[in-house]
């Protein structure tokens, strides 16, 4: 199989893994959410949250790695690999770009710092995962700013659901730690 760098194919790779990348990580934030505020019921243990959480994130992993490559790959327009991890390098939306290079550099060290975990120790850990919270919003931005769909009424409605999502899940956290301080 050849692969055509100048035919649409990469073009549309690239689009569904950023889509797929946003969706992944929205669940990943929302079952980090779930795992702080300790979440869990009889039909939902606190294991299989902690476990989705560690497993999708490795997808959004896989699928950020698919959306970079394609994009370095396509020959539309023309985005060398530094520009996903160096931020406002590029010709081409700087701005957008830039900040979904922050997302993808913070992702990168939330990798590095999970895989060191225990010799980091938990608070040190802990801390460089709070980085986490800002990985959503700057693929968020850089999705809405750089993404070729973005104007699309599907795309945008997938783009606010995965807001609306984590929106509900950060005051339901705010609330339970309001809850639990009050006690």
């Amino acid at each position: 199989m050849v692969i055509d760098l100048h035919g649409p194919g990469l073009w549309y790779a690239t689009r569904s893994a950023g889509l797929v990348t946003l969706l992944l990580l929205t669940a990943s934030v929302l079952l980090g959410v779930m795992t702080a505020g300790r979440f869990s019921s009889e039909r939902w243990p606190r294991f299989l949250t902690a476990g989705l959480h560690r497993n999708i994130s490795l997808l959004v992993l896989f699928f950020l790695a698919l959306h970079v490559g394609t994009t370095v790959l396509d020959r539309f327009v023309s985005i060398p690999v530094t520009v996903a991890f160096v931020p406002f390098v590029s010709g081409y939306r700087p701005l957008w770009l830039g900040l979904g290079a922050i997302a993808s550099d913070l992702l990168l060290a939330l990798l590095a710092t999970s895989l060191l975990r225990n010799r980091l120790g938990y608070r040190s850990w802990r801390w460089v995962h709070w980085a986490a919270y800002a990985c959503w919003p700057l693929g968020l931005a850089h999705g809405l700013g750089a993404g070729a769909d973005r104007a699309t009424i599907w795309v945008f409605a997938l783009t606010l659901g995965c807001a609306a999502a984590v929106a509900a899940a950060a005051a339901w956290r705010l609330v339970t730690a309001v809850r639990v301080g009050a006690r």
